[in-house]
């Protein structure tokens, strides 16, 4: 599968601050793919430096073999960026701002894709009216269709949705991943976990500058987070030797650490022996969120 975006020995410092510590990442062609960390983690700057926005101070990065400092004009055509922060000319209404935005990449006959850009991200009954007058929803569906206004194989959506109200969100996920399922890369940071849980297949985790975690998300939340088994019991009592595994006790339920599924009958044969039948029972397995927090309290060695 060839490479998308390729970050190589990326290091950004503001001051005394190093944002970025060497990053080496690939994305490859057509993932929907997940950009994880807390505020402060690097996210906004590597992706600024992907978008020639930030200059890196040593390393490079690539998208679709092109360097976005050498190759700007070629990397900027492949590449199309939502960012976190609204920015917007208010002279303008939206119909004129996505114009204004294809000419920047000398797309002079554009006019049915805008068009289909303002139907398919709800933007269709606003489409003259002036960007000022907006609301902050609708301002981010329309820096959503500027990232999108020249058709870039590769789109970047650094949290595009904080903030907005859940039918943005469902609008704009069912047409991002039409254009995933069409061949487009897509590349995603969101503090919504559920979201990066729901659609991407692989997941990188940023914490302090530094890559800390990349795998395919199955793979990931295998590893970094055991399942839990929740019990019902009766009599409503944990035998002593089954004390070490408990996690906690909700709503009369006993939440167990499981490692894996070879123990459960080492468990049952437990409570048969102490007297105590099973009323019912569950796996839970990991999500994310417990993923996430468990890579970032973790201590670098």
């Amino acid at each position: 599968m060839s490479v998308a975006i390729r970050f190589s020995a990326v290091k950004k410092r503001f001051g005394e601050l190093e944002a970025l510590k060497g990053i080496d990442l690939e994305v490859r062609e057509g993932e929907f793919f997940a950009l994880l960390g807390p505020n402060g983690a690097g996210k906004t700057t590597l992706i600024s430096v992907l978008g020639g926005l930030t200059q890196a101070d040593s390393g490079k990065a690539e998208v679709l073999g092109s360097d976005v400092q050498r190759d700007y004009r070629a990397a900027r055509r492949k590449v199309g960026i939502v960012p976190q922060e609204l920015t917007f000319d208010p002279f303008f209404t939206v119909r004129e701002t996505l114009q204004f935005q294809s000419g920047y990449f000398g797309l002079r006959r554009n006019h049915a894709w805008i068009d289909e850009l303002l139907e398919q991200l709800g933007l269709a009954s606003k489409a003259d009216a002036n960007m000022r007058s907006l609301s902050g929803g609708m301002k981010r569906r329309v820096m959503v269709a500027q990232a999108l206004v020249h058709k870039p194989p590769v789109i970047v959506l650094d949290e595009p949705t904080a903030g907005v109200d859940v039918a943005l969100r469902q609008t704009l996920w069912a047409f991002i991943q039409r254009l995933n399922g069409e061949g487009h890369t897509i590349v995603l940071t969101t503090h919504y976990l559920e979201e990066a849980e729901t659609l991407c297949n692989r997941i990188a985790m940023l914490k302090q500058g530094e890559l800390v975690a990349l795998d395919d998300k199955a793979a990931l939340m295998a590893s970094h987070s055991a399942r839990v088994l929740s019990l019902r019991l009766f009599p409503d009592v944990l035998p002593a030797a089954l004390q070490p595994l408990l996690v906690s006790q909700e709503g009369g339920a006993y939440q167990l650490k499981l490692d894996d599924c070879g123990t459960l009958e080492a468990m049952l044969a437990t409570l048969r022996e102490a007297g105590v039948a099973v009323q019912d029972m569950e796996i839970l397995k990991p999500d994310l969120e417990s993923v996430f927090l468990d890579v970032m309290g973790r201590k670098r060695g």
